[in-house]
């Protein structure tokens, strides 16, 4: 059983997944989907050994320049900086930034010993400060981690004279007032345009 054990650990590396749906993954791999398990294997070794990250912008890459960084057709003046790979995917799928882009890869956290350093401010800086960059989208998440790594990038760019903006925040598309909590109708009303 130590093959089994050795498999729920894994799993539970996950996001979001305990003891109990770990032991649900792997007994259902095992007892009703043994080529899935061995189809999954192949594609974890497979991304683990053949993806790495961007040398311009640390996105996940296969190559050393990805494709986005190697488009002539985007927007040079524009580099949005995001916390992770899945936040440059989402901002890809709404076909609305046509610029480059900047992955921190993380977002400071004291409380998780994650300063300035350990997410790769100097190399956005250097990026930054390439010609042609005349705006930085400053596209952290808007929680208390991200709302300080954007102050504190936003006033790093500042102080070296380029120009950091904010993602806008607001109410939901197609959301109704009354249902929309509190704080997001403040910063709406503090952001409206």
């Amino acid at each position: 059983m130590a093959a089994l054990e050795t498999l729920i650990e894994a799993l539970k590396r996950l996001p979001g997944v305990g003891q109990k749906s770990a032991q649900r993954m792997a007994y259902h791999l095992l007892q009703h989907d043994r080529e899935g398990a061995q189809q999954l294997s192949t594609a974890l070794r497979s991304a683990a050994e053949q993806i790495g990250h961007c040398r311009r912008c640390h996105t996940f890459s296969e190559t050393e320049i990805c494709t986005i960084c190697a488009d002539p057709a985007r927007d040079p003046k524009l580099l949005c900086v995001v916390e992770s790979p899945a936040d440059q995917a989402a901002l890809e799928r709404s076909n609305s930034y046509r610029g480059y882009y900047f992955v921190l890869l993380g977002r400071i956290s004291p409380l998780d010993g994650v300063g300035v350093g350990q997410i790769g401010a100097a190399e956005l800086l250097q990026r930054a400060a390439e010609t042609g960059v005349e705006e930085v989208i400053l596209a952290s998440s808007f929680t208390a981690e991200g709302e300080a790594t954007a102050y504190v990038l936003a006033e790093a760019l500042r102080a070296r004279g380029l120009k950091a903006t904010r993602l806008a925040r607001g109410v939901p598309v197609g959301s109704e007032l009354e249902y929309v909590d509190l704080g997001t109708i403040a910063h709406a009303l503090v952001d409206r345009r």
